[in-house]
């Protein structure tokens, strides 16, 4: 399949146009040698106009009570209804402007409810089946998509975040903290126990609670405390209305905090690292701000966290999402997004 082709196939505004020039084709072929003037033109134009938009309306209004309700009978009740509805409407429309205007359907068959309700129907049929049969080849390519992105995350969270090294250094933590302070022990090797079971069960599913996503945050950042407090200022902001009316995809959040930690605290000077997670509404705004060491350690980065947090926002969120990451003297990543509701 050529670029060009792929394209015309999977854009939705052209979509759109070829739904309009295939069903006005369909709908007006054999009737055009019957039309000799401007204004029959004009009125064969605005019939087709009106049934078009009958199809249109129910496919943005009606429609829905079967795809999102999955309410079928509901659905065929209330298209019979508008049906009926739309057939005076077009009858009296017909009959007093454009059959006056052009020389179609002049027969007595033609001047009748029955045959604008029959009209309405197979437009109705027509343009639905062509839509229905776009969207389902758009929503089974995302499908596809969103199936490989996911797997590729799940593995790529566990080999960055569950390797060696970091259980290494979280349980040298836990160590060091024990001999010392062996009292707050109990309290660290919980957070832990978090981390690690949110990490394994999370990626089992597609979204997971808001205030699973959030208290899997905060112990993240509990540890970071214990392991790089002692010289940097770490502070963790949350305002929700409702933690538990929200659903987020487990593990979106996580990346842009730990990229924090790994570049903002790189070296032995003075830093500080904040997170700010905001939620009005369904509406979530997280802000992280870290800063830029002038001496620091040279810290490998594969970059893959961020960017599989960039796929996955761009194929779960589309357009309904802002990501703005600047670097400047501080380095700050702001996300806006709105939330699922359960």
């Amino acid at each position: 399949m050529s670029r060009k082709f792929k394209y015309l196939i999977e854009n939705k505004w052209w979509q759109e146009l070829f739904i309009l020039a295939f069903s006005f084709i369909l709908f007006t072929l054999n009737d055009w040698i019957l039309i000799k003037s401007w204004k029959g033109i004009w009125s064969g134009c605005a019939y087709f106009l009106l049934l078009y938009g009958h199809a249109q309306l129910n496919r943005f209004f009606i429609l829905p009570i079967l795809l999102k309700k999955h309410k079928p009978f509901l659905y065929a009740l209330a298209s019979a209804g508008f049906v009926a509805i739309y057939s005076v409407i077009m009858y009296q429309i017909a009959n007093l402007w454009i059959y006056k205007n052009c020389f179609l359907y002049k027969s007595s068959e033609q001047q009748s409810y029955v045959f604008q309700a029959a009209t309405l129907v197979a437009t109705l049929i027509c343009i639905l089946s062509v839509i229905l049969i776009l969207k389902f080849y758009r929503d089974r390519k995302n499908l596809d998509s969103e199936k490989i992105l996911y797997n590729q995350a799940q593995i790529n969270s566990l080999k960055e975040q569950l390797n060696p090294h970091f259980l290494f250094n979280t349980f040298n933590t836990l160590y060091g903290i024990s001999l010392q302070f062996p009292e707050r022990t109990p309290e660290l090797i919980m957070h832990v126990s978090q981390l690690m079971r949110y990490q394994l069960e999370s990626n089992e599913h597609k979204c997971v609670p808001l205030e699973d996503e959030i208290n899997f945050i905060s112990s993240y950042i509990q540890l970071e405390k214990e392991r790089v407090g002692y010289r940097c200022d770490i502070s963790l902001n949350i305002d929700v209305d409702d933690e538990r009316a929200y659903k987020i995809p487990p593990m979106l959040l996580i990346s842009f905090i730990e990229n924090a930690f790994k570049h903002g605290t790189c070296s032995i000077e003075k830093c500080f690292v904040e997170v700010n997670v905001t939620v009005r509404e369904g509406k979530l705004d997280m802000v992280v701000r870290n800063s830029i060491p002038e001496k620091k350690n040279e810290v490998v980065s594969t970059k893959i966290g961020i960017k599989n947090t960039t796929d996955r926002l761009n194929l779960q969120y589309g357009s309904n999402y802002t990501l703005d990451i600047k670097e400047d003297r501080i380095f700050t990543v702001n996300l806006k997004l709105q939330l699922k509701t359960k």
